[in-house]
């Protein structure tokens, strides 16, 4: 029963970091990466579709992104979509495809993106402690109700704050790596 505890906290821990890692993903660096467009919604015969079910996105070049839609009369509703969101991108329709040019990032820009990779890690961060603070509710509820003795949940608490410090300390390490990425030049 308290093994469960530990077991679903960490499950939730572990999808918490994957969400990290998806949306450290979607932010830009100075280099063109597909997943980049993996937020980016199009309203394709009037159903909101994401980007990646309706074209093929490749990075030719490193500051190149190249979209192939599977079809052709969606160019436009992708086009919009594009200039339409936050990315600040430019699209170059030629009919069959349509090319992104990623910028240079200017130093502002790299600070402005790390605070931002920053906030992502902080707000994981929060869920990692509010899945610690569920657990340790959980635990004290079973000590109140005969089901563990009090030297038990000591053990058990300081089991749950060594899963907590592990993913606290990997959101701080992916946190760090993608600050160096987006800083470099």
């Amino acid at each position: 029963m308290k093994i469960d505890v530990h077991k679903q906290m960490e499950e939730k821990m572990v999808r918490t970091m994957e969400y990290l890692k998806q949306e450290l993903h979607s932010l830009r660096t100075g280099r063109a990466n597909p997943s980049l467009l993996d937020r980016i919604v199009v309203n394709y015969y009037g159903t909101d579709t994401p980007l990646n079910q309706l074209a093929t996105v490749s990075a030719p070049e490193s500051r190149m992104l190249m979209i192939q839609p599977y079809d052709k009369s969606a160019m436009s509703a992708i086009e919009k979509a594009i200039l339409t969101s936050d990315l600040s991108l430019n699209p170059n329709n030629d009919g069959k495809v349509i090319r992104l040019n990623l910028p240079m990032l200017t130093e502002e820009n790299r600070r402005d993106l790390t605070k931002v990779a920053k906030k992502i890690g902080e707000d994981q961060k929060v869920a990692i402690r509010n899945e610690r603070r569920a657990a340790n509710d959980i635990l004290k509820k079973m000590e109140k109700d005969k089901e563990c003795t009090e030297d038990e949940l000591k053990q058990y608490e300081k089991i749950v704050q060594e899963i907590t410090d592990k993913y606290i300390k990997e959101i701080d390490e992916t946190i760090d790596a993608k600050t160096v990425e987006i800083m470099e030049v």
